[in-house]
């Protein structure tokens, strides 16, 4: 009898489905499954389960029907992810299904705002939900493993994957980590619509000297602790499955081949019994390291360290068997890590369910629903730094010139590592602002290009989309070169300019470093040009770091951080300047007022000479040392005061604080205050920082309206290492601030006894 391959795969899949509902593997199960498994093995099997190799090539096709691939990348779309499933689950001997990864940074085709920016919302359970719409649409794809959530500590703007990570606080990115997880794996890893997360880039590759990519990192074990490990440990509890090892060698030791990281902290400490995945070619890059002389020893030198799987360069596929015949290789560390690789696939369920549904590419992706929570955080991730005279909300029988390079500019909405997105999915503030003032009230000029740098746009850039254009005048002011004449023509023309500047999308991400934090090109040419008219100016920076405008505050009526914000950066910006939205976004970083600042971080430790009436202290001859704006800072369109602190006076170092502030809306429209509870420790014995941010809420006002914002910490939590690295909560005076930023707030004290 004749059976079609799409009546197959249908009858395969009810079959897994009814597998899947009829039982749950419980965990002694998944151990006595992985054990049989690997008692059937051979060398070449085991090595091929800790290897990943990029695509479904014939090549590749015939490698993991014979057993010698365990996960593929890059392998996208329903067809193409079940032909890959097919290959291993029906023609190599043991039928193992491989896991199929790709990098879903800030959305999968839905694209969010990138991670700096969502950070900024301070918002851990919307960023939950959008990492669940981006774990349903990936999998709707056949992806069941996400390189992500980037959980990289940065404190240094130059450093182009600055825009993949939480910033530069700990607590922040911990919180804001383990939420991703929670998004991304759900109840279950098993459900259809969740994927396997995976931390990276462990660890501390936000610390690379000179903010240059992939560069050295040396720290002392104390910095590591308590300022890059919280947001990976964060993760590990809130249960992901993987990690990624780091490109940059630490402290002498590169990340891929650090047995102190990966196993005695992580494993050992940590209890972790997911697997841990290299970075692209990571083990092969310990030649270059130094830290090997061919692959052999660098497989040999990874899989010690603890890196279960090899991604791309096929290292432990030629190395492994040889390195266990030989004896330099003990067995036991090879079953170790592909026991680890097969737990994962069985509690993702893809022995049961390897295949993708592909009716559900029609059904769950780039949907109403999700692109509304895309706007949403959109909204939410939107900084308002500066408002002078109330210029914000744009009043709406005005006339608006819309200038700017980036005004129109669909791909650079979306961001550097914009997944599976396409150009063509976003909407630019030009046509936002058409689409609710209409094109009688909108006038628009590009002004400038912004050249690429000459290594050119960094990886996981959708090719720029050509402007729409609506209306004749501006059909015509569209069709022509960018020119500054045109852009002040149409200022002229205006009530009030909105000035899109910044970065192109591809100038931020991997390899995308800056030794310049200046507007590229042209741009402030344009600036000056525009400036000069004396129209109210809105600046509205996007970019994925914060760029120099230490000229801005005096120049300019309104500054707006508006970052990259997905496929909705149009309407967020345009709605929000229109005022049908109050910016409640804060900033998830210290803004520098020069790049020789750097790095500049709130959560520095105080020297012995912090402040003095003259020069002999910690500064500058020529610049003053806090940042133009600090961390934890946003605007809205409203006015809130803090008033009666409360904060308990004595608690046990095994008890809990609670503080507590009321906070009031005193102006004259409904708005969102982020409220930040921060702590120093006096005396201890290594040195502390001078806030560390404990808690956060945020809480939505009526005009006149006021509340009693209440914060719990555990004590246990306030605590620092000492200088044997033993974790203590020190007895003594505790400062501690309820505030709107790192550089304000109401003030009080606590005895920790």
């Amino acid at each position: 009898m004749f059976h079609s391959p799409k009546l197959c795969l249908a009858l395969v899949l009810l079959f897994a489905s009814a597998l899947v509902s009829a039982q749950k593997l419980s965990d002694q199960e998944i151990e006595q499954r992985v054990n049989s498994l690997l008692q059937q093995m051979t060398l070449e099997e085991k090595a091929g389960q800790l290897t990943q190799f990029v695509g479904n090539n014939p090549q590749t096709m015939e490698m993991i029907k014979q057993g010698k691939v365990g996960s593929l990348l890059g392998v996208l779309g329903a067809e193409q992810a079940n032909a890959a499933q097919r290959a291993a689950v029906e023609a190599s001997r043991l039928k193992i299904p491989l896991i199929l990864g790709y990098d879903v940074i800030h959305g999968y085709r839905t694209i969010f705002p990138v991670p700096l920016a969502s950070a900024g919302s301070f918002d851990p359970q919307l960023i939950e939900q959008a990492e669940r719409v981006a774990a349903k649409e990936s999998t709707a794809s056949g992806v069941k493993w996400v390189f992500a959530p980037m959980v990289d500590i940065a404190r240094d703007p130059r450093w182009g994957r600055i825009v993949e990570g939480a910033g530069e606080d700990p607590y922040l990115g911990s919180v804001i980590a383990a939420a991703k997880v929670r998004g991304f794996q759900g109840k279950d890893i098993a459900d259809p619509e969740s994927v396997v997360a995976c931390a990276k880039h462990y660890v501390a590759y936000g610390a690379v000297e000179g903010g240059r990519d992939y560069n050295t990192v040396d720290i002392s074990e104390q910095l590591l602790r308590e300022i890059y490990l919280p947001p990976f440990h964060a993760a590990v509890e809130a249960g992901t499955g993987t990690l990624m090892s780091a490109f940059q060698d630490l402290n002498g030791v590169p990340a891929s081949a650090n047995h102190h990281t990966l196993t005695e902290i992580l494993r050992g400490e940590w209890h972790f019994n997911g697997f841990v995945v290299s970075d692209w070619s990571a083990t092969h890059e310990l030649i270059a390291h130094g830290a090997a002389a061919n692959d052999s020893q660098a497989a040999f030198r990874g899989v010690i360290a603890g890196v279960d799987m090899d991604m791309v360069d096929g290292a432990y596929l030629s190395s492994i068997p040889a390195l266990v015949q030989s004896g330099k290789l003990p067995q036991s560390v090879v079953d170790e890590a592909v026991r680890r690789v097969l737990r994962i696939k069985f509690k993702a369920g893809l022995f049961e369910r390897p295949y993708a549904d592909p009716k559900r590419e029609k059904t769950d992706i780039l949907t109403p629903e999700n692109r509304e929570v895309a706007r949403k955080l959109a909204f939410e991730s939107l900084v308002l730094l500066q408002n002078m005279n109330n210029v914000l909300p744009l009043n709406r029988n005005q006339t608006i010139a819309v200038i700017g390079p980036l005004a129109n500019d669909k791909s650079s909405q979306l961001g550097p590592w914009a997944g599976n997105g396409q150009a063509g999915d976003a909407i630019t503030p030009l046509a936002a602002f058409r689409q609710k003032m209409g094109d009688d009230h909108v006038r628009y000029a590009k002004g400038v290009d912004i050249p690429p740098f000459e290594s050119g746009l960094a990886a996981g850039v959708a090719a720029p989309a050509p402007p729409s254009a609506t209306g004749v005048e501006n059909a015509e002011t569209e069709s022509r070169p960018a020119s500054i004449d045109d852009a002040l023509a149409t200022a002229n023309k205006a009530d009030v300019v909105v000035l899109f500047v910044g970065e192109l999308a591809g100038m931020s991400g991997e390899a995308s470093s800056r030794a310049s934090l200046d507007l590229p090109g042209d741009q402030m040419k344009l600036i000056d040009a525009v400036i000069s008219t004396r129209k109210p100016v809105v600046l509205v920076l996007e970019s994925g770091r914060p760029l120099n405008i230490s000229w801005a505050p005096e120049r300019a009526s309104a500054i707006v951080q508006a970052w990259y914000l997905g496929v909705e950066a149009g309407n967020a910006i345009a709605h929000t300047l229109l005022g049908d939205a109050s910016p409640s976004g804060r900033l998830p970083l210290s803004w520098p007022r020069s790049v020789g600042q750097i790095p500049i971080y709130y959560n520095h430790k105080n020297t012995g000479r912090p402040s003095a009436p003259d020069r002999w202290h910690t500064g500058y001859l020529d610049l003053a040392k806090d940042p133009l704006f600090p961390f934890g800072y946003g605007l809205s369109y409203t006015t809130f005061s803090y008033r009666n602190l409360k904060a308990d006076s004595r608690v046990p170092q095994d008890g809990t604080l609670h503080a507590s502030a009321e906070v009031e809306n005193t102006g004259k429209r409904e708005g969102t205050e982020v409220v930040q509870l921060y702590v120093h420790d006096r005396v201890a014995p290594t040195s502390r920082p001078v806030r560390e941010l404990k808690g956060f809420q945020r809480v939505t006002l009526a005009a006149g309206e006021h509340k009693a914002v209440e914060f719990t910490v555990k004590v246990n939590d306030l605590g620092s290492y000492d200088p044997n690295m033993h974790w203590i909560v020190p007895t003594g005076t505790y400062d501690v601030w309820v505030a709107p930023d790192s550089a304000s707030g109401l003030q009080g004290t606590f005895e920790v006894k």
